[in-house]
């Protein structure tokens, strides 16, 4: 039996105005960034607009990031736990990255739009036929992006803690893609983790307009881990192990 939807709680006054404020910036930078988006895809230049729209998402949200570790070099593929919405348009605004999605998302026209312009690679599960195609499109969005992000637990956590990283959706990495690094990276967000979490049966909508309705900063330290080495390499399941025990790690010296 499904559960019953968590209620919504009440958004005061100013909450609504906060909502009303930063959704219309994020329709007008939309509005900036999409035009510019096809200019420079028509030209064949560099287009970093879809990420500069996620960062500018990030900022209107009241996102301040907090980077740690060494940043990314071209060419990696980030793994990270994840906790909230927050977390795409923070990690873009961090390391300029496209993000791998699970399939399911590319039946929504407008969000499969959305994530088109990203370069998300779109991955099926269960579909092994479609491994080389799927380790393909990691390639090319590496190249164009310079790194792609996966959230391993396939789903959001309570701001604790870590879910176990589901190795089925690190398919498109085994075997490794020659010249593709892997990293660990942590996204943390301290005593305020439980308060940006979407989890159990809060609606998304109801999830957007808490978050966007805050009127408290929120602060995330996005940390980079070593890049895996050695045996942690060996294949999808030693990958997802070996990230989730330095993420989990590294969570629980940052509560310490």
């Amino acid at each position: 039996m499904d559960e019953a939807a968590t209620p919504a709680a009440a958004i005061p006054p100013l909450g609504w105005l906060r909502i009303v404020v930063r959704v219309a910036a994020m329709a007008m930078l939309l509005i900036g960034c999409v035009p510019l988006y096809y200019v420079s895809r028509l030209l064949g230049m560099p287009n970093p607009w879809p990420r500069r729209f996620l960062a500018g998402i990030a900022r209107i949200c009241g996102v301040t990031i907090k980077v740690s570790g060494e940043r990314p070099s071209p060419g990696e593929f980030l793994l990270a736990n994840h906790v909230s919405w927050i977390d795409i348009p923070a990690v873009a605004a961090a390391t300029g990255s496209a993000f791998v999605a699970q399939d399911g998302l590319a039946a929504l026209p407008l969000l499969r739009w959305l994530c088109a312009m990203n370069d998300t690679v779109f991955v099926a599960r269960h579909d092994r036929a479609s491994v080389q195609a799927q380790v393909e499109a990691v390639r090319a969005a590496i190249r164009d992006t310079g790194a792609l992000t996966i959230f391993p637990e396939g789903t959001t956590s309570d701001g604790t803690g870590l879910l176990r990283f589901k190795s089925s959706l690190l398919s498109a990495l085994e075997p490794l893609p020659a010249g593709i690094a892997v990293r660990p990276v942590v996204l943390d967000y301290g005593t305020e983790g439980p308060g940006i979490a979407w989890i159990g049966t809060e609606h998304g909508l109801d999830n957007f307009k808490r978050i966007v309705a805050r009127a408290e900063p929120i602060v995330l330290e996005v940390r980079f881990m070593p890049v895996l080495s050695g045996e942690a390499l060996t294949n999808r399941k030693t990958i997802a192990a070996a990230s989730q025990a330095a993420i989990l790690q590294a969570l629980q010296e940052n509560a310490a």
